[in-house]
């Protein structure tokens, strides 16, 4: 009896520790990655009716196995759109707090000339097509010349064109870093906008539609802890004249405050001598380890600045955007 007991400790305690090497095996070499592309092209000059500074967002978030393959991917759209009108001023219904296409869901208003669904549902289908691929397999993801893909498998459930969102699949997976987060972890954008800082034209100088927007990438484990965390941010920025017509290079790319580093310039202005993309980094690290509720609970002061020691030898600027995009991130972790 003693012989079968040790017997079938041994069993268990080898079968133990190859269940423990085959999870840590699958976490070994994980990387997670984020790709922001922003377009201006749809913008349009005032005339018999309002122009409009239409800022597109497309966000891509990649985790991504040793092998290069994807083992979890979250995108989403900030689509916004600011009117203006023919004689230089802000537009009626002038949005102060843009939603994101998966926020906006049946709102979006895609499923009524679409067979097979909502901008979301859609975008679903696109995730689950290209779970377990490469980037070499997504870019070679077939599709018709307005970029709608051709294959039956994934038109069974996403028929809308899919260029912007395969191009910005493959550059999250080229830009990808180690991360400390395991593959059963979920994986959350978060997207906050805000257009504040959008104003009239004035004697001598041009009016400006601005969408000055702030991301969160977080993979979450099933206790509800932050394992890792990215953060990026871009002002979209169009400027028009006093008779609305649009002054600003449409076709100049829109870059990200990561991608900008150091020609952003606020390191000289900075009391701890850190530029904007090493302040969002330590924000990033704080957020590690933490739940929605710790995170919650960060403390600021009246100008939106943190007030913990901690936090504060990290980042100066104001918190709040931070704070709002990583929580939205957690909130939106699949």
């Amino acid at each position: 009896m003693k012989k079968m007991l040790a017997l079938l400790l041994a069993l268990t305690l080898t079968l133990s520790a190859g269940l423990l090497y085959a999870s840590a095996e699958s976490d070994a070499g994980l990387k997670l990655g984020l790709d922001i592309t922003v377009s201006l092209s749809n913008s349009r000059d005032a005339a018999d009716t309002d122009g409009l500074a239409q800022i597109d967002a497309t966000v891509v978030a990649v985790l991504a196995d040793a092998d290069g393959r994807i083992v979890n991917v979250f995108i989403d759209e900030a689509q916004t759109k600011l009117p203006f009108t023919a004689t230089g001023k802000l537009g009626a219904d002038f949005p102060t707090q843009p939603r994101t296409k998966l926020e906006l869901g049946a709102g979006y208003g895609m499923s009524a000339v679409s067979k097979v669904g909502e901008w979301d549902h859609q975008i679903q289908g696109l995730r689950a097509y290209v779970l377990g691929k490469t980037a070499a397999e997504v870019q070679g993801i077939a599709v018709d010349a307005a970029t709608r893909p051709t294959g039956a498998d994934l038109t069974a459930g996403c028929t809308m064109s899919v260029g912007t969102y395969i191009s910005g699949i493959v550059a999250a997976l080229g830009k990808a870093v180690p991360t400390a987060a395991a593959a059963t972890d979920t994986l959350g954008v978060g997207i906050v906008t805000g257009t504040d800082r959008s104003a009239e034209s004035q004697a001598g100088s041009d009016g400006l539609c601005e969408a000055y927007s702030y991301y969160a990438v977080v993979t979450v484990n099933a206790a509800g802890v932050v394992t890792d965390c990215l953060l990026d941010s871009t002002q979209g920025t169009v400027r028009f004249d006093a008779t609305g017509r649009i002054t600003t290079d449409l076709s100049a790319a829109v870059q990200t405050k990561q991608a900008i580093g150091e020609g952003y310039g606020m390191r000289a202005a900075s009391s701890i001598g850190k530029e904007w993309f090493e302040q969002a980094d330590a924000f990033a690290a704080y957020a590690v380890g933490k739940t929605a509720d710790q995170l919650n609970g960060i403390a600021m002061d009246t100008a939106g600045k943190a007030t913990d020691v901690d936090l504060v030898a990290g980042v100066t600027l104001p918190v709040g955007p931070f704070k709002a995009s990583v929580l939205k991130a957690v909130a939106n972790a699949r």
